[in-house]
């Protein structure tokens, strides 16, 4: 590996001081109100983005920006090849972004008085896709044909929530390839987000969207009629995600387990090569991870925290 690769890896690895260990998280779970766990995390690496009188959406947001502003740190680290693989696996911010826009655009112009809140969007930096040309579309069907012509994909409609599930199809597919040390849990997180949306929400996905999908998940998982044909027929490298979920309404278990994977894996990953993509995609889980674990932190101390009130699985069990 060349010189590139060193200095990104040593960015990498020393990101890791960035995570929270899990007692830390249990604080902020503990806290009592929402403005002493944001006290707590002023003193943390999330300082950056977070403070005391943000409403619980907000200090979330602010952890998951906080993440973002690493993750582009560590992309400016890296070999081009590691950049796009960073690229891919933040692929989530700028569909955030593109979700909001779609549904302001779908809303409409605000009427003189009213305060419909504007939610600033993610700023992306190099790690944006084609978020700057999909910012300035003005109608839904400008909003899809852009899409379409970029790296995204035509979703196969432009309603808010063909979307948001085509690209979150489009980007799981993606990852296999920009990052192949996350090809698994790109195809469980795909499983999750086509079992929730076929046979939860009962909206069947654009057909585009289904053939995108079949790429990870097989014609037979994608065609099946219903949840435990679905589940069966998955390939391995996602049915281990869904493997005791009997039923769709319990997909929600699933999230937890899928966190859990990533975190362990990550830090497998931080551990089993000295060079390369491996310990960088390992960081990126890591960051990921312990992002997500603060928010459902921050959402138990907003519902007034104290001992012993938070769930193993908010906590996770680092290995």
């Amino acid at each position: 590996m060349g010189a590139g690769w060193v200095a990104g890896v040593t960015r990498a690895r020393a990101l890791r001081t960035r995570c929270l260990p899990v007692e830390g998280i249990g604080e902020v779970a503990a806290s009592p109100t929402l403005d002493d766990a944001l006290r707590y995390l002023a003193a943390t690496p999330y300082r950056r983005d977070v403070s005391p009188g943000a409403t619980p959406a907000e200090a979330q947001r602010a952890v998951s920006a906080t993440l973002l502003w690493h993750l582009r740190v560590l992309a400016g680290w890296q070999p081009a090849t590691g950049a796009e693989a960073i690229r891919a696996l933040a692929a989530g911010f700028e569909i955030s972004n593109t979700e909001h826009h779609s549904r302001a655009l779908v809303a409409g112009p605000r009427e003189p008085g009213t305060q419909r809140p504007r939610l600033l969007p993610y700023r992306l930096g190099a790690l944006a896709i084609a978020w700057t040309r999909l910012a300035r579309t003005r109608t839904p069907s400008e909003l899809r044909t852009a899409l379409a012509s970029s790296a995204w994909g035509d979703p196969g409609g432009d309603s808010p929530a063909a979307v948001a599930t085509g690209m979150r199809v489009s980007a799981a597919v993606r990852l296999t390839t920009a990052a192949p040390d996350a090809a698994r849990w790109a195809a469980a997180r795909l499983a999750l987000l086509f079992a929730r949306e076929v046979f939860v929400v009962g909206r069947r996905m654009p057909a585009v969207s289904v053939r995108r999908a079949a790429r990870l998940l097989g014609p037979r998982a994608v065609g099946a009629g219903t949840y435990a044909d679905f589940r069966q027929a998955l390939p391995a490298t996602a049915r281990w995600l869904l493997h005791d979920v009997d039923e769709a309404a319990d997909l929600w278990r699933a999230e937890a387990r899928w966190w859990d994977a990533v975190d362990r894996d990550g830090r497998e990953l931080l551990r089993r090569s000295p060079c390369g993509p491996q310990p960088v995609v390992g960081a990126v889980a890591l960051l990921s991870a312990d992002a997500w674990r603060i928010r459902g932190a921050l959402e138990l101390a907003a519902r007034g925290g104290g001992p012993g009130n938070w769930p193993v699985e908010v906590l996770g069990a680092p290995g």
